[in-house]
């Protein structure tokens, strides 16, 4: 509804002081949710201004950083992997920055840790922090306090948003520490799915409580800080050999060789183990692929 949609740029707005004075790079496509909600419209909410960027190529986005002198950057994984690469990047100043953000999917500790290596080194403070989101509550809804840092937390819910992690396919709470579904409630929360009441009920749910929740289907721990841990989306869980398998930790794993630049991890059927873990590799030299390096990867993997 509109009132989601204005309801989030608020909180948004808030979460990063924004005033005129911020400039945000639009990075993200505006026809989702991610790129419309946090680039353009909280952007406007707090009178700042948005940076629009066509089409991504790390070349342009590397150029306008250093015309444009953005406050703010936010996008995915794969945008700052691509940065990180960049030479106009790596030698442009980023005194400019406020704050960078990852969300839409796990932020590999590699790719963090080189993003901020090189801020570092051009004369920026700032650290890649992460943040949550999802389309049924217009985008982000969890993030990083500005000057805060928790070891891969994802944040804590924005000022009107409340979060819980309750126990599998139940209204009971966790406890700290304890896996579960995220499930959230405020303003930013959806009506539902249009002409879709079904599904609509699957995941917006009345708790004991009274109230209204939409369960995520994402699985995370909450520690008594309420700082919040993603783990992965239920759905790409692994189930192998009577194991949860955690797609992101393989591919963090993965991460660590030398010559890996970037993983993802699937399961497949098996008839043995009823899904088998199968990792996709992109080699940082190509000219290595082969049996010896699948050998090698595997090897790694298994210690």
């Amino acid at each position: 509804s509109n009132f989601n949609f204005v309801a989030h740029g608020i909180m948004v707005s808030k979460w990063g002081n924004l005033d005129h004075t911020d400039a945000v790079l639009a990075i993200l496509p505006i026809f989702h949710g991610f790129g419309l909600g946090v680039c353009v419209n909280a952007a406007f909410m707090g009178g700042a201004k948005s940076i629009l960027v066509p089409q991504f190529t790390p070349e342009d986005v590397a150029k306008l950083i250093r015309s444009k002198r953005p406050t703010f950057i936010i996008g995915v994984p794969t945008l700052y992997e691509a940065l990180n690469k960049n030479e106009i990047f790596q030698n442009t100043n980023l005194s400019c920055l406020k704050a960078a953000f990852s969300g839409a999917d796990g932020l590999p500790r590699v790719v963090k840790e080189r993003f901020e290596e090189i801020v570092r080194r051009q004369k920026g403070s700032v650290k890649l922090l992460e943040g949550y989101g999802l389309t049924e509550a217009v985008t982000a809804i969890v993030a990083t306090p500005l000057g805060e840092y928790c070891e891969n937390s994802i944040g804590i819910p924005f000022s009107d948003m409340d979060a819980k992690i309750v126990k599998m396919d139940a209204f009971d709470e966790a406890d700290p520490g304890e896996e579960g579904e995220l499930c959230v409630r405020g303003p930013a929360v959806m009506l539902g799915y249009l002409d879709n009441p079904e599904e609509t009920d699957k995941v917006l749910k009345k708790h004991p409580d009274g109230n209204m929740w939409l369960h995520t289907g994402d699985i995370c721990t909450m520690d008594t800080d309420g700082f919040i841990y993603f783990k992965l989306r239920r759905k790409r869980m692994i189930k192998s050999s009577g194991m949860n398998v955690y797609p992101a930790q393989v591919e963090a794993e993965l991460y660590k060789h030398p010559d890996v630049g970037m993983a993802c991890v699937i399961g497949v059927p098996d008839v043995d183990q009823v899904e088998r873990v199968k990792a996709f590799v992109v080699l940082k030299d190509q000219g290595k692929a082969g049996d010896a390096m699948k050998k090698d990867l595997i090897d790694h993997c298994q210690k």
